[in-house]
């Protein structure tokens, strides 16, 4: 299951984002049309809850101390507080030592790895963190910055687009030598929901070798039809309770807030004692006001469901407009559309098309994803779109797209 890195890089070397990888192919290549529409970044623009402001000015005094890494009393409990009632865990998070808050899980993703790697004992052996292919880049960036070799899972339509867990427990070799594994759920780009039985059994393998589960969830909160389950809901009902998983989460999609840069992680005590050790060494705090601010945010659900209803709006557009085209079908989860071009051509040519025929911006799929254990990058043929605008600018692009397919 081990394969070799195949990064598209700059002259000297240097890896390239997804983002810096689109400038590039369309470089020079002015829009098709007067009203340029952006759809790549995963940048929520609904409306954030209105006592941000005032909340803020209220704890202005917090900016003449210096915050806490485990951050406050209220904001750990009011975090465990929601955890609770979302998951129907009351009373059973520990806020004093189940939960750490960061700045944005991304933060959170990228340090865990270095605990991760520390623990396993490896024999030797240079350590392995897989990942869901597509990915998130700060799993890859915690696995390069460890020395650990990224092993990228494949999430394909075959296997529901989350990696197949059954075919990676068959490698007893690999996971003897890993140390964590990243799994996100609703999943970014495809919007796939991992139910329990998944988390379960994924679960399972982390614990019989001993290996970090680390379970993103920051689009939990965004969906269609039932509520996605957690995993530390599934972890709750084993003996084990949350031993050998962290659960990460944050407020910038959940309450349209990507710039107070606040999240959380939660689950495996001993595992959070050691990630507090490492980011009381290198890590930022959350400066005093947001986390005040945050601890309010997490505790208000009104935001949250009118949140839940702009989005579904978005998704009633694209149900009418795409249909079947692009293989098209209305994720569970999240917030993209991961559409299938291959009767266009590549990701990236229908990338180049939209945006020179029609000016409409979208990421090739193949740009957030690697080549997977079949030497074939699994979103070659996709394009991911973000519908982070109004209802309205959402129909206006998508009608450009049935053009490029017409």
């Amino acid at each position: 299951m081990s394969v070799s890195l195949n990064f598209t890089s700059l002259a000297d070397g240097t890896i390239v984002s997804p983002f810096s990888r689109l400038r590039t192919l369309l470089d020079g290549i002015p829009p098709g049309h007067d009203r340029a529409i952006d759809l790549t970044l995963g940048e929520p623009r609904e409306t954030m809850p209105p006592f941000v402001g005032a909340k803020l000015a209220e704890a202005e005094a917090l900016l003449a101390k210096y915050p806490a890494i485990k951050g406050s009393d209220d904001l750990r409990r009011a975090v465990a507080d929601w955890i609770g009632r979302r998951y129907g865990l009351a009373g059973v998070i520990d806020p004093d030592r189940e939960i750490l808050p960061c700045n944005g899980s991304r933060e959170g993703l990228f340090y865990a790895a270095f605990p991760a790697v520390a623990r396993k004992d490896l024999k030797g052996r240079r350590p392995a963190i897989l990942m869901c292919n597509p990915y998130y880049q700060a799993y890859l960036g915690g696995a390069l910055a460890t020395g650990a070799e990224p092993i990228f899972l494949d999430a394909t339509e075959e296997t529901g687009h989350l990696p197949d867990l059954a075919a990676l427990e068959a490698d007893g070799d690999l996971l003897a030598r890993t140390a964590a594994i990243y799994l996100c759920s609703p999943a970014n780009p495809q919007g796939a929901v991992a139910d329990e039985a998944y988390i379960a059994h994924a679960l399972a393998i982390a614990r019989d070798h001993d290996i970090m589960l680390f379970f993103d969830e920051c689009y939990s909160e965004i969906y269609s039809g039932a509520p996605p389950p957690g995993a530390l809901e599934v972890a709750a009902k084993t003996p084990e309770r949350f031993r050998n998983l962290v659960v990460f989460n944050s407020l910038s999609k959940r309450s349209n807030l990507p710039g107070l840069r606040s999240g959380f992680m939660a689950g495996d005590a001993d595992f959070l004692a050691s990630l507090f050790e490492v980011r009381n060494l290198i890590g930022p705090q959350m400066p005093g006001p947001v986390q005040h601010v945050s601890a309010a945010v997490w505790g208000d659900e009104a935001h949250v469901i009118a949140n839940r209803r702009a989005y579904a709006e978005k998704y009633d557009v694209a149900d009418a407009v795409l249909g079947p085209r692009f293989d098209y079908r209305r994720p569970p989860g999240g917030f993209f559309l991961w559409l299938e071009t291959s009767q266009i051509g590549n990701g990236a040519h229908f990338a180049l098309t939209l945006w020179k025929r029609f000016g409409v911006k979208v990421i090739p799929g193949a740009y957030l994803a690697q080549a997977g254990s079949r030497g074939t990058n699994p979103g070659e043929t996709y394009v991911r779109v973000a519908l982070v605008h109004d209802a309205e600018t959402i129909r206006e692009a998508l009608e450009r797209f049935v053009h490029v397919s017409a």
